[in-house]
C-alpha cells in the first residue's frame, strides 16, 4: 500500500487586458525572471481565496472569476510533490503596483517571448492558453534530467 505524499501547493495567474498580460520581474533567486503573479496557498485557505490574495499582494489588482485552467507538478529532491495551480482571468479592479518581490507591468502577450522569462514560462503559457492542455508534469527517470509531459 502506498503512503500519502507530502505536498506544497502554489498557484500562478494569467491576467489579461486586451492583448496585454500582467507580469512580475521576480527578484527572488528561487525562480528569477519574468513570470505571472502568484504564490503559496496558506493553511486553511481555499484555492480561490489564495489566488485572489496573492495576486492582490503582488500586483495591487483585485481579481474576480479566476478560472482554473491547469496545473504543473513535479517531485522535489526531498520527495515532496510540488503543485502549481494555473488560473487565468480578465476580470479585475485596481491599478498595478510593484512590490519588494518585483516590478509589475503590463506587456503585450506577443512580446513575452522576447523577455527574460523565469524558467519554464513558455511551457506554462501553453497550459494557460491551449484549451486541450491541462497538465504539465516533470518526471525524473533514472539517469535522465527532468522530462516534461503535457496532458
Amino acid at each position: 500500500m502506498n503512503m500519502p505524499e507530502q505536498a506544497i501547493f502554489t498557484h500562478l495567474c494569467l491576467i489579461r487586458k486586451g492583448d496585454k498580460v500582467v507580469v512580475m520581474d521576480r527578484l527572488k533567486q528561487d525562480w528569477p525572471g519574468i513570470a505571472m503573479p502568484g504564490g503559496h496557498i496558506e493553511a486553511g485557505e481555499s484555492l480561490h481565496e489564495a489566488v485572489v490574495r496573492e495576486v492582490y499582494e503582488e500586483t495591487g489588482l483585485t481579481i474576480s472569476n479566476p478560472r482554473l485552467v491547469g496545473m504543473k507538478h513535479w517531485h522535489t529532491k526531498e520527495g515532496i510533490r510540488y503543485l502549481v495551480f494555473l488560473y487565468r482571468t480578465k476580470d479585475f479592479t485596481g491599478e498595478i503596483q510593484s512590490t519588494e518581490e518585483g516590478e509589475i507591468k503590463w506587456v503585450p502577450r506577443k512580446d513575452l517571448v522576447k523577455l527574460d522569462l523565469a524558467y519554464d514560462m513558455l511551457n506554462l503559457l501553453r497550459v494557460f492558453e491551449e484549451e486541450e492542455l491541462s497538465e504539465l508534469f516533470y518526471a525524473q527517470r533514472l539517469g535522465e534530467d527532468f522530462i516534461r509531459e503535457f496532458w
